[in-house]
């Protein structure tokens, strides 16, 4: 099974301008992404971006980036118009990758990408990870899944889903033994037919009400497959805090990619 990668990279950032070319243990942050999606079995790599100084950072390192239009309002519209651009073939299969996750699992890229290959009715896949804790459930900034039997997903959500409607909170913080809740990780996988219908579709008022784009394609009736991970995601860069942490866990060699 053949893939492509891309990996989406904005200049700008309000909280941490230049995000893609911060330098992470002499890396700029979007090349160490670059780096691990080269490790998962990916037949190509793209850096897609909407300023000149990350094309040339790619290239120093080996890397192809193009400019992409600056007025994307997500990550997928930047991918559709890389689609478009090199002419990709609809059953192609590409990977959407965070620029600002230099600790992304490269067999994590691989099995995403796998788990759309083998669920033909999808046109999208992505990821999930058991949550075990209520204050993380009842965290809005943590995304939300429920599947259905096939593992698609059900609905996407900042709320806490499925509500346990005669469980509390324990002492210890725990969710109750038993209970399946599971967050969201924010890799995807992509059909290159579904990328050239999403670029056309409108807004939903549930992709607004939640800020979650993945919603646009559920309540366009696009099935998402999920794919369960046992390893927690790795930490992106939002912050400077966060930036300050990944450099430390690549000076000291505590990463999956080094």
């Amino acid at each position: 099974m053949g893939f492509r990668v891309v990996i989406p990279a904005r200049y700008a950032s309000t909280r941490l301008p230049g995000k893609p070319l911060a330098d992470i243990a002499g890396k700029p942050m979007v090349v160490r992404v670059a780096d691990a999606a080269a490790k998962s079995g990916a037949h190509e790599i793209w850096i897609a971006t909407d300023d000149e100084r990350i094309v040339s950072a790619a290239a120093e390192h080996g890397y192809r980036a193009l400019i992409t239009r600056s007025d994307h309002s997500t990550g997928t519209d930047r991918l559709a118009e890389v689609a478009r651009q090199l002419g990709w073939a609809k059953d192609e299969i590409v990977v959407n990758v965070q620029g600002d996750e230099p600790l992304i699992d490269p067999g994590l890229i691989a099995a995403v990408a796998g788990a759309l290959a083998h669920d033909s009715g999808a046109a999208i896949a992505t990821v999930a990870h058991r949550l075990t804790q209520w204050s993380e459930f009842e965290n809005p900034n943590i995304v939300k899944v429920t599947v259905d039997n096939r593992h698609r997903a059900l609905y996407f959500s900042r709320a806490p889903i499925p509500w346990p409607r005669n469980l509390s909170p324990t002492d210890d913080d725990a969710l109750p033994v038993g209970f399946v809740a599971r967050r969201h990780v924010g890799i995807y996988a992509y059909r290159v037919g579904f990328l050239h219908d999403y670029s056309e579709m409108a807004p939903a008022s549930i992709e607004k009400w939640e800020s979650l784009e993945q919603l646009r394609a559920l309540a366009c009736g696009y099935a998402i497959h999920v794919l369960d991970s046992s390893a927690p995601p790795g930490v992106g860069v939002d912050t400077v805090e966060d930036l300050e942490q990944v450099r430390h866990l690549f000076e000291r060699g505590d990463t999956v990619v080094e």
